[in-house]
């Protein structure tokens, strides 16, 4: 199996992956302090997590085996 190295945009996207589920994790009392947009906050960050994630990837997909 032949990995490279990653990007350092693809350890920025897991790294704010990780905060929005700790989002989800805490949504009862973020929503209580800020109704609606914490819902919004956790869509941004997944959003620009995922954008961050995919971006890193190369234009060749991996030989089969």
């Amino acid at each position: 199996m032949n990995t490279g190295k990653h990007s350092r945009n693809f350890w920025i996207g897991n790294s704010i992956l990780a905060v929005a589920m700790l989002t989800l994790f805490f949504m009862g009392p973020l929503s209580d302090a800020l109704g609606i947009w914490a819902a919004v906050l956790w869509m941004v960050l997944a959003a620009v997590g995922m954008a961050l994630v995919m971006s890193d990837k190369s234009g060749e997909p991996p030989a089969p085996d």
